[in-house]
């Protein structure tokens, strides 16, 4: 690499700190689309790692090719057909003195590329293998033409495949990574984690490592680095690991540091709604109780999770909070993901709080105008309780004195938003700023929440309320949906009722509500002495609620729902649940829905259509769901089947987009990153601070936030 055109002085002192622009060949436009994927210094390059690699190592015969398998093959046209049925398509047939041929798909091309593969054309080729109604295909294969008697020149290691942008090839983005691997130092000036800990817990060269997956050789392990528990692979997991663990930590350091209101009250209000209650407190909520108590009588602020099955009762524990909250004259602040959630608190509330003498506000995007105005000023004024939606974060929301903080199904809510209602209570001319109490009904596994929430006390209300009966679990196949019915049938004769759910996934809003509507109609015609009641997402909040009122009265026998109904609604004598298309959801959406029955003492059951055949993860989920009712057990079991991600709902909001490391794969390093993340931030924080630049770099904002 011709130095001259490389800042000598910057590579000298600090390689990875060199901007991009540095490198030969990177101009100003190149730069720019390397910012757009965060690439801007030398070091992210270095940290910019594959996400899968194809082998170009070697040519395979056609004849040994195998459908599912991504392969080279290196062939001469024997025919060209360009078809119009359907659509424009090019099909090249090729050979390779196997007696087999191959077929090459294109459904984008142009002339000049039909003209340039003329039979007699000499091809080298690579893509997947697919099985075809005459034989084996690619569709649209990566080609390059060879001239005459010209070798085909194979790699000499395997290929890497890059997360890349619009406008940059994977070809170009690994020439420009190859040039910052030329600056990547060796082990003492790259390595931030002490070496008597990389010693103690067997961590390997992190040069070595990096050199390694961006360079496999050809004799590397392809099974290996394609499940990713390569030791290259697990060294740089490890890393990011850490480096999550320590922004975490960094995050509630720098909370703790602040101050909070003393929430202590004379507990009278307490004495006083637990008296009113017709049920007593379980263990685990007398538990989860006390140790929030605990937490808000300090002046730290408490930033404490509470999660519990589906019924568990984390409401009424929230409640509590609130109530030592008011005592000490303080306002709290309860916001939840969906309206229909947030109406289903301020139910609960106002039925326990009101008789108390406790005022429960009410702000949600649906409150507009003079209402709206009035709820503003109330809020403003001083209303002990104010439950809502996002709209609580909005311009204009301004609290007397927040001291409390309640924020429900903490994983549909981004960290922006979650910290921005935090700091609308923090109070500038004292610096205090309110706790927070975050709830969920999605347990999560210890190995999850070990990483996921390392910036957060964990309490688990891992006990149901007395009374409840567990719910039966059946799959049954849609070609029995008459039986279905006619069960449904039989329990609304008995007084009982039933949500029946359709759910279509990744799909549009309207066609969740096209797929509600045909099944109402279909249970109106065959249900025709029943009630029947609809409600999807399409529908306004008014015409929901008024469906949901009548559903909770006993009005209607069976509601047909989207999953809108997921979370929160409560109507103890509906028993019976028919979940359609579930081989479609996830262990723990599943599990959220099943949730909606068995909240009284009927027996209530459960049952699974689906749309046979069944994959092999579909058959897994539905038996786990038939063997338990443990929602522990079925966040460990949703987390191997699908990942973080999806477990935690942070897939949108890209909370847990690791490079490399996966929670589920890598949960045995948990305890050793949580072990060398508590020594470097007590005696090594300088090094601390380097790995959040190296692995998190802009996002590292929110650490102090």
């Amino acid at each position: 690499m011709p130095p001259s055109r490389v800042h000598a002085a910057t590579i000298l002192s600090d390689p990875g700190a060199t901007p991009v622009s540095a490198l030969p060949g990177v101009g100003p436009a190149l730069a720019e689309t390397l910012a757009r994927l965060g690439l801007e210094r030398v070091q992210d390059l270095w940290f910019h790692l594959p996400l899968r690699y194809e082998d170009r190592t070697h040519l395979t015969s056609i004849a040994d090719l195998r459908p599912g398998e991504r392969a080279q093959v290196e062939g001469v046209v024997e025919a060209v057909e360009r078809g119009f049925r359907y659509r424009p398509q090019l099909k090249v047939a090729i050979t390779d003195g196997s007696q087999q041929t191959l077929v090459l798909r294109f459904f984008h091309f142009n002339r000049s590329q039909s003209e340039q593969l003329k039979p007699g054309t000499r091809l080298l080729c690579y893509g997947e293998v697919r099985q075809a109604a005459l034989g084996l295909e690619m569709v649209h294969p990566q080609y390059q033409r060879l001239s005459g008697d010209e070798p085909a020149v194979v790699d000499e290691l395997l290929t890497p495949v890059y997360p890349t942008t619009e406008g940059l090839g994977q070809k170009r983005l690994a020439g420009v990574i190859a040039k910052a691997l030329a600056l990547l130092p060796q082990d003492a000036q790259l390595e931030l984690i002490p070496t008597e800990l990389c010693v103690a817990h067997g961590l390997t060269s992190l040069r070595e490592a990096l050199l390694y997956v961006h360079r496999p050789p050809p004799d590397a392990h392809l099974g290996q680095l394609t499940t990713g528990r390569h030791p290259a692979q697990q060294r740089l997991a490890f890393e990011e690991l850490l480096t999550q663990h320590l922004s975490l930590k960094r995050m509630r350091a720098a909370v703790r540091r602040r101050h909070a209101p003393r929430l202590q009250g004379t507990g009278e209000l307490r004495q006083r709604l637990l008296a009113s209650l017709p049920f007593g407190l379980t263990g685990a909520q007398q538990r989860v109780s006390g140790e929030i108590a605990k937490d808000i009588a300090q002046a730290s602020p408490m930033l404490r999770l509470v999660q519990g099955d589906v019924g568990s009762g984390k409401t009424i524990v929230a409640a509590l909070a609130a109530l030592a909250a008011v005592e000490s004259g303080q306002q709290v602040a309860l916001m939840a993901p969906t309206e229909l959630l947030a109406e289903q608190h301020l139910q609960h509330f106002r039925h326990w709080l009101t008789p108390l003498g406790i005022e429960v506000a009410w702000l949600a995007g649906k409150v507009t105008g003079k209402a709206r105005q009035q709820a503003l000023q109330r809020v403003a004024s001083g209303a002990h309780v104010v439950i809502g939606t996002h709209a609580l974060m909005q311009e204009g929301v301004s609290f007397a004195q927040l001291g409390l903080v309640i924020v429900d199904e903490q994983h549909r809510f981004g960290v922006q938003q979650r910290l921005s209602l935090r700091d609308k209570g923090a109070d500038h001319e004292s610096g205090l700023v309110p706790h927070q109490l975050v709830l969920t009904a999605t347990p999560i596994p210890r190995t999850l929440a070990m990483s996921a929430y390392a910036d957060l006390d964990v309490s688990a209300i891992d006990e149901l309320p007395p009374g409840r009966t567990p719910v039966q679990t059946i799959a049954i196949s849609n070609a029995r949906r008459f039986d279905v019915i006619e069960r449904i049938h039989a329990a609304c004769l008995e007084g009982r009722q039933a949500y029946w759910v359709c759910t279509l996934i990744e799909e549009s809003e309207q066609l969740r509500a096209q797929a509600a509507e045909v099944a109402h109609a279909e249970l109106s015609s065959a249900l025709s002495d029943c009630r029947i009641g609809l409600i999807h997402g399409r529908m306004k909040p008014k015409e929901k609620q008024a469906v949901m009122d009548a559903f909770k009265a006993g009005e209607l026998s069976v509601l047909v729902s989207t999953t809108v109904i997921e979370v929160g609604v409560d109507v103890p004598n509906a028993s019976l649940m028919v979940i359609e298309n579930s081989e479609r959801l996830g262990l723990s959406q599943l599990h959220q829905l099943r949730g909606r029955v068995g909240r009284g003492a009927i027996a209530s059951n459960c049952v699974l259509l689906y749309q046979p055949p069944l994959g092999q993860l579909a058959r897994e989920r539905l038996q786990v769901m038939r063997d338990t009712n443990d929602g522990f057990r079925i966040a460990e079991k949703d987390l191997e089947l699908r990942g973080p991600g999806e477990v935690l709902g942070t897939r949108q909001t890209g909370q847990l987009s690791f490079r490399i490391a996966d929670l589920a794969r890598d949960a045995h390093l948990l305890p050793a990153v949580q072990e060398v993340g508590a020594v470097l931030l007590a005696h090594h924080p300088q090094q601390a601070e380097g790995l959040i630049a190296r692995w998190i770099g802009a996002a590292a904002r929110y650490a102090h936030a």
